[in-house]
């Protein structure tokens, strides 16, 4: 059985809630309740926050303030193939 609520948004948060809703098809009833449930979802219900806390071994002390930096450091691009410029086609000489 559901059951009315009334609240009072700021209309920053009223268009916010707005604008999420439309993306999704949704009615902003339908968001809230969606976001309602995604935060008040115990966390043995969720397997990605079960794993939280899991790996903490080997991790630098300074990891969650220094994050960007960590990260950036973990993933070596390869530089991109250098390519030559191509020399001009040469007009043919037309020979009269």
């Amino acid at each position: 059985m559901t059951r009315p609520l009334q609240v009072y948004l700021e209309a920053a948060d009223l268009e916010r809630l707005d604008a999420w809703a439309k993306e999704r098809g949704w009615t902003k009833s339908q968001a809230l309740r969606a976001a309602v449930r995604a935060l008040t979802k115990p966390a043995a219900d969720d397997p990605v926050l079960a794993l939280s806390g899991m790996v903490l071994e080997g991790l630098p002390a300074d990891a969650s303030e220094q994050f960007d930096h960590h990260l950036q450091q973990t993933f070596v691009g390869e530089d991109a193939p250098r390519y030559r410029k191509r020399a001009r086609a040469r007009k043919s000489t037309v020979r009269r």
